[in-house]
């Protein structure tokens, strides 16, 4: 899904989003060739919150469109547990909103997207802009908040991927497990540190849109998560598009419904 090229772009990299943060607290920020504030799209990179970087999967496509994407890196489960993961990419949508003026983007248009693990915190990102305690560190005062999500095939309720996955597919109640390790210990042993960590946990009827695309012969994060979080977005009242990628797996979608979902949905989100 990427058409435009980096190289050409008005890049700024490694760019430190937190005074004194460490190299996976930094990001990349890729600006259109406009005049004009552009919207800014914030990209989650996936890994299993145990790898992965900025620069993977990055959708380039997104400035043909005149939007500015900043791609996030965050410190991932071998460094640090949850909620640090959510806390740094909070504290890069603040400061990147602080220094909008700077940059040329529209503070009042920033949406997030992301895959996988990056789809979770995207999703996360969404549903948490008035819960306390996920602010640590990082241009105070300014909001997290974003305008619209984009999450593709992330984890949302981690109690209850075991229940769905289909026969040889990843465990996530194993004590080595992905969810396992963010958390910082079996996820089946610290119910409390699980909720806190899920995406469903935190929406309402003031979440932003939301556009969630997953395949359902995913082996890695169970369709069934999504269809979780598509139902408590609905119930509460929050516009939701859910996409089920028939066949796909984790990602790499060959679906041209995918791309035009997403193109579809950032204009509206942006056209305000």
């Amino acid at each position: 899904m990427s058409s435009a090229n980096p190289a050409r772009a008005d890049a700024h990299r490694d760019l430190p989003y937190l005074d004194g943060g460490g190299p996976r607290q930094q990001l990349d920020l890729y600006l259109p060739d406009r005049p004009a504030r552009a919207p800014l799209v914030v990209w989650l990179h996936g890994g299993e919150f145990r790898r992965g970087d900025k620069r993977d999967h990055v959708p380039m496509w997104l400035l043909d469109a005149g939007y500015a994407v900043a791609s996030v890196n965050y410190r991932l489960s071998g460094e640090a547990v949850f909620p640090t993961q959510l806390e740094d990419c909070r504290a890069a949508v603040r400061w990147l909103r602080a220094r909008a003026a700077v940059y040329r983007i529209d503070p009042a248009r920033i949406a997030v997207w992301g895959e996988s693990a990056g789809g979770h915190l995207a999703a996360l990102v969404g549903t948490t802009a008035a819960a306390p305690g996920f602010d640590a560190g990082g241009t105070p005062g300014i909001s997290s908040a974003v305008l619209a999500v984009v999450d593709f095939f992330g984890p949302t309720d981690f109690l209850q991927m075991d229940a769905h996955r289909r026969p040889g597919d990843l465990a996530h109640d194993a004590p080595d497990s992905p969810e396992s390790l963010v958390i910082g210990g079996p996820i089946q042993a610290h119910p409390e540190a699980v909720a806190r960590a899920n995406p469903i946990t935190y929406v309402s009827p003031g979440a932003p849109p939301f556009l969630i695309v997953h395949g359902d012969a995913d082996p890695l994060v169970p369709h069934h998560q999504s269809q979780l979080l598509a139902d408590a977005l609905r119930t509460c009242g929050v516009p939701v598009t859910f996409h089920t990628v028939k066949g796909g797996g984790h990602g790499r979608f060959a679906d041209p419904e995918v791309r035009r979902l997403v193109e579809g949905f950032f204009a509206q989100a942006f056209a305000v």
